[in-house]
């Protein structure tokens, strides 16, 4: 049926001299909202803020408080219903699990993972870790109240280890994560339901790069390889922003996704 009206949609302008306007190109989604992962929070966000709202993107920055997956993912869903329009969601690490959950929102138009988590239904963000361990330096201390802290003494190679002097500084300003919220299990995949599109931080020393590329294959995201420790979204502001924006004028035009 669409080559027969394809085909008459021809022959008519041919016809009469006259040929179909051409379609008007979609416009890029305009809202951003940022979600940050475990140990940190969302003020890493600055330079992609930065870049994004200089080029006329409206940037809101999700601060999940890593009390639980519920209520990091109500935090996120707080702020994607305060935007005017559709939004591209984005999530770092832990935060790629609670824009799996959050993202089904009627209002994400897609969703960019930063070396981050894309669990499957029924899967943790600990669940991952099955398929390739975490690299050597990335260790988690938890706490007797069941929060977890990332050793001092491996942070800086296993979370930062190209962010200078910002490094020492995100050691000690770290935002401890209940465990439970790393346990809980996803009930949706969005990236099932949304377009989606993928960092890889080819010198990640949290969750290993091999692991990074086999969830964006996964997950069927286009995906991006940045030079950058897993804070690329911090050293490499600019390459995620870019990838950002990519998002934000692919997904008005990306098909649908198969479910």
């Amino acid at each position: 049926m669409i080559k027969t009206i394809s085909a008459v949609t021809a022959a008519v302008a041919l016809a009469t001299g006259t040929a179909p306007a051409p379609a008007e190109p979609a416009e890029a989604v305009r809202n951003i909202v940022l979600v940050h992962g475990a140990f940190a929070d969302g003020s890493g966000w600055r330079g992609v803020y930065d870049e994004l709202t200089s080029r006329g993107y409206r940037v809101s920055i999700v601060q999940n408080p890593l009390t639980s997956f519920e209520d990091d993912v109500a935090a996120t869903r707080r702020v994607l219903a305060r935007q005017n329009g559709p939004s591209i969601l984005v999530g770092h690490s832990y935060g790629g699990s609670v824009i799996t959950e959050a993202g089904s929102d009627a209002s994400v138009a897609g969703l960019v993972y930063v070396a981050a988590f894309a669990p499957e239904i029924g899967q943790s963000t600990l669940d991952q870790y099955a398929e390739i361990p975490p690299p050597p330096n990335f260790q988690p201390d938890v706490q007797t109240d069941g929060f977890a802290y990332l050793n001092t003494d491996t942070f800086i190679a296993g979370f930062a280890a190209d962010a200078g002097d910002d490094a020492a500084f995100l050691r000690d300003s770290q935002v401890p994560i209940a465990m439970r919220a790393l346990e809980a299990k996803v009930t949706t995949a969005a990236w099932r339901l949304k377009p989606s599109w993928y960092v890889v931080a080819t010198e990640d020393g949290a969750i290993a790069p091999e692991l990074l590329r086999s969830t964006a294959r996964r997950i069927g995201a286009v995906t991006t390889e940045v030079r950058g420790s897993h804070v690329v979204f911090l050293t490499q502001p600019k390459a995620v922003a870019d990838v950002i924006e990519q998002a934000a004028k692919g997904a008005a035009t990306a098909p649908e996704v198969a479910q």
